[in-house]
């Protein structure tokens, strides 16, 4: 027999009335983790899938330039250099600056600027002909790079902002998510398929620890690349007058700016000599770009640029010399250690060393965390869902979460990809072509966010992704309707970079085709609502309501 008596109220009702305990540290550090991975979710998806991308931008750029034909041996950087010099003495001539980019493995083009009072113009020359590129004008894989910390419609300085401030975000996210899991490691062994919340959450945690280190390298190294944008008061106070801050930038950068023109003209000196030097120097495939100041001046000086992709380090080296003799200046082979050590972070941010392999290394993992933050934001809303009142009617900051979502993933693929077809569809003659693709893509992604407002949550998920596999599966065969470079043509001939890309489209076409089937498969688990039973009248204290496990029960006799 069972008997709790009255004497027992006076207990429970106290132990109601205890404060609730604090919560631990855990779970501070979940709700932190929650939160700032939610605010800054949808631009950080982005920022990881374009950045991503940004990996094989040259490869990705040369696709998207079909007409120049592929560069089977790269020509000797003295003979080119002078060529692209004269180009630019046509081009150019009244410039105070010019700069080259020259091309190499994995580039088949290259990259001209010049100064135009306080602007700079670029353009993408032929290294074969020096001449212009004029067929099929495009920003190439150029936009994702630049997207991926700058969001390319906002002003320079507040796209990196923004950026900059999601990546603290990120770097908060990451940190307090590795204090929530007490199993991580554990947890990143375990995947429980089709069980709803907590498949996204295995999920979630399995991609987390998949490239932990990296993401950590990633976030931290994003932030440290642009540091004296964010944090500029300790050089500030260092380097208070012009010319300390000038010499700061040169440790960082061989960029060196133009000093003043002496008036006199005096003809060029041949670059090929300078940039033979410095192939004696540094290696015969060692030279990167080439600068001019103050062209047709006595005071000119070329600058030749040592390549960045055969070293764990952006930190600038470079020979410079008088531009009217010829006659070496000065030569830069290290820097001091905290430039060095700002020059290691940027190196394996970009990852422009990498051999293939290593590069495809980076693109998988990066691929993976672009997936944890996606996965992330999908589990907030899966998670939440089984506890609305009314999954039919959600409330009104549910709904928007859930649409940004289907925008911010489903909806960029869709974008990225109509980017793609543009390249092919728009007319090679259209004015501002390289303008209208990147606008194309925002038009996309602008209207898929459209197409979510007004479509059920689980339609739109699987519409859109089933449309985004759709683009990616057709674009190898839009490529070959408008391009003599199909797949096919493209493995016979050996040209496996056209090859590999209609390849990879094909299995990201795939890999949506299976995320959309998963989709429309999906069933939400939706918790009964359970209902309180009555209390029996007397039982509750006129101050506190028990819970149903606190309440008295009668006394009961066998």
């Amino acid at each position: 027999m069972t008997i709790n008596t009255s004497a027992d109220i006076p207990k429970r009702v106290a132990a109601a009335r205890k404060p609730a305990k604090a919560p631990g540290i855990r779970q501070t550090m979940s709700d932190l983790h929650i939160w700032t991975g939610l605010l800054a979710g949808w631009i950080l998806y982005a920022m990881f899938l374009t950045g991503t991308a940004s990996y094989f931008r040259d490869e990705i750029s040369q696709w998207m330039r079909p007409d120049v034909p592929a560069q089977l041996q790269l020509v000797d950087a003295a003979e080119m250099g002078s060529r692209l010099i004269s180009s630019l003495q046509t081009i150019a001539p009244t410039s105070s600056q010019w700069g080259i980019k020259l091309p190499d493995a994995r580039n088949n083009t290259a990259n001209v600027f010049w100064r135009d009072g306080k602007r700079f113009n670029r353009a993408t020359l032929d290294p074969a002909t020096g001449q212009k590129i004029g067929v099929r004008e495009s920003i190439g894989g150029e936009f994702f790079y630049r997207f991926h910390f700058q969001l390319h419609y906002f002003p320079v300085l507040w796209g990196r902002w923004i950026t900059g401030l999601c990546g603290m975000f990120m770097l908060v996210a990451i940190i307090s998510g590795v204090i929530t899991h007490k199993k991580i490691f554990i947890d990143f062994f375990t995947f429980r398929w089709g069980k709803g919340q907590r498949s996204w959450l295995d999920a979630h945690n399995g991609l987390s620890v998949l490239g932990l280190p990296f993401h950590l390298m990633i976030t931290y190294t994003g932030l440290v690349t642009l540091m004296l944008l964010y944090m500029p008061w300790g050089s500030d106070a260092a380097f208070k007058e012009a010319s300390q801050r000038q010499a700061m930038q040169t440790e960082l950068s061989a960029f060196v700016r133009p000093g003043q023109p002496s008036g006199q003209k005096a003809e060029l000196a041949p670059v090929a000599g300078m940039v033979q030097q410095a192939q004696a120097r540094w290696g015969e495939e060692s030279v990167g770009g080439i600068n001019v100041n103050n062209p047709g001046d006595a005071s000119a000086r070329v600058i030749v640029v040592r390549a960045d992709d055969a070293r764990v380090s952006t930190s600038p080296q470079y020979m410079m010399f008088d531009g009217a003799s010829g006659q070496l200046l000065e030569t830069k082979d290290k820097v001091g250690a905290a430039a060095e050590t700002r020059g290691v972070m940027y190196a394996l941010h970009l990852g422009r060393f990498s051999d293939y392999p290593l590069r495809w290394l980076y693109f998988l993992v990066s691929l993976a965390g672009t997936a944890m933050v996606g996965t992330g934001l999908v589990l907030w809303t899966v998670k939440r869902r089984a506890k609305l009142p009314d999954p039919a009617k959600p409330y009104f900051g549910f709904r928007l979460v859930e649409r940004l979502n289907i925008t911010a993933i489903a909806g960029l693929s869709v974008a990225m990809a109509a980017f793609l077809w543009g390249n092919r569809l728009l007319p090679a003659a259209l004015a501002d072509r390289r303008v209208w693709e990147v606008d194309l893509l925002f038009i996309a992604w602008g209207a898929t966010f459209a197409y979510a407002l007004v479509r059920p949550a689980k339609r739109a998920w699987v519409e859109l992704l089933w449309l985004a596999a759709g683009l990616l599966i057709f674009l190898p065969l839009l490529n070959a309707f408008t391009t003599e470079r199909n797949l096919f043509h493209s493995i016979a001939v050996g040209d496996w970079l056209f090859a590999g890309f209609d390849l990879t489209m094909l299995a990201f076409g795939g890999l949506h085709a299976l995320l959309a089937i998963r989709a429309q498969r999906y069933q939400p688990k939706v918790r009964p609502v359970v209902r309180k039973p009555q209390q029996a009248p007397g039982m509750v204290d006129s101050h506190v309501a028990l819970s149903p496990a606190q309440a008295p029960t009668t006394t009961e006799a066998r």
